[in-house]
């Protein structure tokens, strides 16, 4: 989030830089922006400076260049994520009315950018934490969004008929929760960081399940760690897909593209 802040004040970036935040001209910009009056920046800044992500705190993350509002304990989207959501668009963007789930969806961010940016594209979304559906269902139209475990939130007249999948799955192992941010480990529910032991429970049970729902040619897209990249693919292999590996280390992101058999999208280059 960028912000223009010159005339911030500077006993508020004090308080935010004593609090630990990096760019705290930035932020009071956007907190000071985000307050309808003093007593609203009041308690905004006081759950800043109490660790509550930025995010959470104004109500909303950038990406992909638009606004996606953001619930307290729902995820934060993401950049690296950007990269899974553009290679989604591009896969689709020549197909007519493709079908798209995103699952593990939390506001529902990278749905929103497939929806916006793919003409006729039907897109559903779902997540296993209520707040992340409800959260979602601010960004998405009715009833496009299901609460509930993976693919079986989704309505059985989807399977065997996805162009695109994308999965944003909780990835950390579960020993390592400990050792993250305290803005995303107090303050984002645990259902949308612990991935198990080695991250990747949900990675094995989505490839697993994927062939079903895929139509011939559709792609599974699941975000990973460079580290888990390789077993994530064995796992889609191993259901019978065909799986490579995409890395941008340039936006830290690592994804798994892993396609059924048959005719289907082809992702253009960049």
């Amino acid at each position: 989030m960028d912000a223009s802040s010159p005339d911030a004040d500077p006993e508020l970036v004090a308080r935010l830089r004593a609090a630990g935040c990096v760019f705290a001209e930035d932020e009071a910009a956007l907190l000071v922006g985000a307050a309808d009056g003093t007593r609203a920046l009041d308690d905004l800044v006081a759950r800043r400076v109490a660790g509550e992500p930025l995010e959470q705190v104004l109500g909303w993350a950038e990406f992909c260049g638009r606004r996606v509002r953001v619930l307290p304990g729902v995820f934060v989207p993401r950049r690296r994520t950007e990269a899974m959501a553009r290679l989604a668009v591009r896969l689709l963007r020549d197909r007519p009315a493709p079908r798209v789930v995103d699952l593990c969806c939390g506001t529902g961010a990278i749905a929103l950018v497939v929806a916006q940016e793919v003409p006729g594209a039907e897109v559903h979304a779902a997540d296993l934490d209520p707040v992340a559906v409800a959260c979602a269902r601010l960004e998405l139209p009715p009833g496009t969004v299901y609460e509930g475990d993976l693919f079986d939130a989704l309505p059985r007249r989807l399977r065997g008929l996805l162009d695109v999948v994308t999965c944003n799955a909780p990835y950390v192992p579960t020993g390592r929760i400990a050792l993250m941010p305290p803005e995303a480990r107090d303050h984002e529910h645990r259902v949308a960081l612990d991935g198990g032991a080695d991250g990747l429970d949900l990675h094995r049970r989505v490839a697993a399940s994927a062939p079903a729902w895929l139509a011939p040619g559709g792609v599974l897209l699941l975000e990973c760690s460079p580290a888990q990249a390789p077993v994530s693919a064995a796992a889609c292999a191993g259901a019978g897909l065909l799986a490579e590996v995409l890395t941008r280390p340039e936006e830290g992101s690592t994804v798994v593209l892993a396609r059924r058999p048959g005719p289907g999208p082809t992702a253009a280059d960049g």
